[in-house]
């Protein structure tokens, strides 16, 4: 089943393809980096790694604490892209599927998220799909067996906020990205969600 945990609240580290090093990421900076840049970090950006793991091409492992998400692929290689993730109190890990994709989807805030933010009561009834939707261009639903977890990986209209612990739950990307990642998987796709992932792939 899903484990909700706490999501780090000190600084993230990334790993720096230039120095090939682990360094810290200053998140109070992502904005003014956004602004400067028109773009994420180059490490938050999609690339090629190597990635050695037992599951099959086209699962999907998401490093929380990282803040990456890898998409499998043949010979010890993965696709990785850089994630937003849950804020503190709002973070978890699990096993789930991706049960359904949409295009530019409707958000409707769940009934706990109308409930602590006064934003989220004038969408109650659904915010249709477009560049101001938290959901952004694309949105994978994931099940846990057949019942929908309310969890999401999408796309968002503040780019700026990948790599930090932002959201209530969702895995958000950018909107390239996520529309990048919807091409490349298939219903049914297995999704592991981790938050104490930084040990796994430290390695890779």
């Amino acid at each position: 089943g899903l484990v909700a945990v706490a999501a780090l609240a000190a600084g993230t580290q990334v790993f720096d393809p230039k120095t090939r090093k682990w360094v810290d990421y200053d998140r109070t900076k992502a904005r003014k980096y956004y602004a400067a840049h028109n773009q994420v970090p180059e490490a938050f950006r999609p690339q090629m790694v190597k990635f050695r793991t037992a599951e099959v091409p086209g699962t999907i492992i998401i490093d929380g604490n990282q803040h990456f998400l890898y998409l499998v692929q043949p010979g010890q290689r993965a696709m990785r892209y850089g994630i937003g993730v849950g804020r503190e109190g709002f973070g978890w890990a699990g096993i789930v599927r991706v049960g359904r994709m949409a295009e530019w989807p409707t958000w409707t805030p769940p009934a706990e998220m109308v409930a602590r933010d006064p934003n989220a009561v004038k969408h109650a009834g659904g915010m249709p799909g477009g560049p101001d939707n938290p959901l952004g261009a694309r949105a994978l639903y994931l099940y846990e067996r057949d019942q929908d977890t309310i969890y999401r990986i999408h796309g968002t209209p503040e780019p700026w906020t990948i790599g930090l612990d932002v959201s209530s739950g969702c895995i958000r990307m950018r909107n390239d990205d996520i529309t990048d990642l919807a091409s490349r998987v298939k219903v049914g796709a297995k999704v592991i969600v981790l938050m104490q992932g930084a040990a796994l792939y430290k390695g890779v």
